[in-house]
């Protein structure tokens, strides 16, 4: 994958641009504006600029990001040379919104972000690059989807698929799930080489399915995936195999971590062999060895104990990633959830929005992730206290969007 270059178009039928590097709001002038030019106060770009904007600020309603953008009319009207100090209103932005090509967006928004974190690696040598570290940086993809819960009252709720690069904490692409199909379905057409080749996948239970490892193998890419009731019988197999004190182990291979946190003790045991590999390798293409992954929580406050077990497979070998790493990668997948979609609730409220309106509810939600990796980008550590910092100091918010530095609280 390139991440050296960044040429877009400014607009549908124009000459390519070369977009500076942190500045999102001149990536969001690429964005297509399929409105008719009679009566356009505002540009796309801008009205998007301004959800972000009230977003990085705290906003979790279109109302509220409303309000907080006509509050600061005047500021913002200078700043980008407006004919007049009044904003939009609420009904202005869903509009608009609703007109946003939600895939465009993500190609944007991918290239911006790719672009950014590469070269804040690499500054004027593009050689790191293609070091092992930093492939490895971009080699572990997260995927797993999301319900947008404003949308659970609607004939078709939006069901939205990431896919996050756990490294670097970019979203490269969201996918709605749509009506009479599954994420297994919706996930197909982004299986392509550039997506795959080179890469680690994980994925949770659902989309433990031959066809997707037969694909995954043939890009050239590898999996980890979980076996669980949807696969019956490859989870017995391998149950079998690894709960038995009698046969050969003398290729079998353990490690186990124990974590301190949170109110919480945890360990993690794990047992991989690939012994089975020969079974399974006819259904299960590209199979290089199987696991067994134990986890025991204890409540410190309470001494309440959990305790799972589960069982999974993957085309990575032993050799590849041995016991300790398949650990911590299998832990890192939990990023998707708690990185992105837990502080897409918390932080931006993004269950509680009661925005409906059409293609609005993901696209919103793409633009919180959006923020997320924005403050990211900026070393942000506590999201909700920088979104107040933002809320009181507008220039450092802009200067985010349009510079891609700000100062951290």
């Amino acid at each position: 994958m390139d991440y050296t270059t960044l040429t877009l178009f400014a607009r549908e039928g124009t000459e390519p641009e070369t977009i500076p590097i942190t500045s999102l709001y001149e990536v969001l002038q690429a964005l297509p504006d399929r409105r008719r030019g009679q009566g356009e106060r505002y540009s796309l770009a801008l009205i998007v600029f301004f959800v972000v904007l009230a977003k990085l600020a705290g906003e979790k309603t279109m109302s509220g990001a409303t309000e907080w953008i006509r509050h600061r009319g005047a500021s913002l009207a200078q700043r980008f040379r407006l004919r007049r100090e009044d904003m939009p209103c609420q009904t202005t932005y869903s509009h608009v919104l609703a007109m946003v090509d939600g895939k465009r967006l993500d190609e944007l928004l991918r290239a911006f972000f790719v672009r950014w974190e590469a070269q804040s690696r690499c500054g004027d040598e593009p050689s790191r690059l293609q070091t092992p570290q930093g492939q490895a940086d971009h080699a572990h993809l997260a995927i797993d989807g999301k319900a947008i819960r404003a949308t659970s009252s609607q004939p078709q709720p939006v069901h939205q698929l990431s896919c996050y690069e756990v490294a670097t904490g970019i979203v490269l692409w969201h996918c709605n799930v749509q009506e009479k199909e599954n994420e297994i379905s919706a996930l197909r057409p982004f299986l392509t080489p550039g997506n795959v080749e080179g890469r680690i996948l994980t994925l949770d239970a659902m989309h433990t399915q031959r066809t997707l490892c037969a694909q995954v193998h043939r890009l050239e890419g590898d999996y980890i995936l979980i076996a669980k009731d949807n696969q019956p019988t490859l989870r017995e197999d391998i149950a079998d195999l690894l709960e038995d004190r009698r046969p050969d182990r003398r290729r079998w291979q353990e490690a186990e971590t124990w974590n301190k946190g949170h109110g919480r003790l945890e360990h993690r045991h794990i047992t991989c062999s690939p012994d089975l590999n020969d079974w399974f390798g006819k259904q299960w293409e590209g199979i290089e060895q199987v696991f067994r992954l134990e986890r025991t929580v204890c409540i410190l406050t309470t001494n309440q104990l959990r305790h799972e077990v589960v069982y999974g497979l993957s085309s990575l070998s032993m050799r590849q990633a041995p016991p300790a790493r398949m650990l911590s990668l299998i832990r890192a997948h939990w990023a998707i959830e708690n990185r992105l979609h837990h502080r897409r609730d918390v932080s931006l409220g993004e269950d509680a929005c009661q925005t409906r309106t059409g293609p609005v509810p993901a696209l919103l939600a793409q633009l919180n992730s959006t923020v997320l990796s924005l403050m990211d980008r900026a070393g942000v550590g506590n999201v909700a206290r920088q979104m107040r910092y933002f809320d009181a100091h507008l220039e450092q918010a802009l200067n985010l969007v349009l510079t891609g530095s700000c100062s951290v609280y």
